[in-house]
């Protein structure tokens, strides 16, 4: 049977268990996660949070990560800026970017997240508004969703990855993991 490990990567967490080349050690999976045998499904940038999954099945591992699998990666985005209509268009259109144009996603404006504090928090600026939206990808370009919202004129400030596929890291406090039935 698979093992499936359901991570909350916190923010500032290498999505790997070991630092290569850093002269100053980083934290890795491996400072939070000490099962044997299991590997990152997919990517999860240094400066995002969310849902990492890990698995010991090499097919499942392809199942998730593989763009040609069109398994759809829910994230929660704080972006600079109150986003219109024709952003949240765009993004449901698709946008170019400098790789090529990406597939439609799924957007909508939402009301702040309760989430857990980031650490450190996200600089806030009196004169510069932010809002958060939904937004769901069926590929996994690099960077993808922090170039998207930043093609529509949105930044990203804050990127959580809420899901993937049926998976959720709803009641998995960051740093913390959940073991479930693959």
């Amino acid at each position: 049977m698979s093992r499936l490990i359901l991570f909350n990567k916190p923010f500032g967490v290498l999505p790997q268990f070991t630092d290569r080349g850093s002269p100053s050690p980083r934290p890795t999976l491996s400072d939070f996660v000490a099962v044997p045998g299991v590997y990152p499904a997919g990517r999860l940038d240094m400066d995002s949070e969310g849902l990492l999954l890990l698995t010991d099945d090499g097919r499942l591992q392809a199942r998730i990560a593989e763009p040609k699998f069109k398994m759809a990666k829910t994230y929660l985005v704080q972006v600079e800026g109150d986003i219109a209509q024709a952003s949240l268009e765009a993004l449901r259109r698709g946008v170019s970017l400098k790789d090529g144009r990406t597939q439609p996603a799924e957007a909508e404006r939402i009301d702040d997240p309760a989430l857990w504090p980031r650490d450190p928090p996200v600089r806030f600026r009196k004169t510069v508004p932010d809002c958060w939206i939904r937004l769901t990808i069926h590929e996994g370009k690099n960077r993808q969703v922090r170039r998207m919202t930043a093609a529509v004129g949105h930044p990203t400030l804050r990127l959580v990855r809420w899901a993937i596929g049926e998976w959720t890291v709803e009641g998995i406090a960051p740093g913390e993991w959940r073991e479930v039935v693959a």
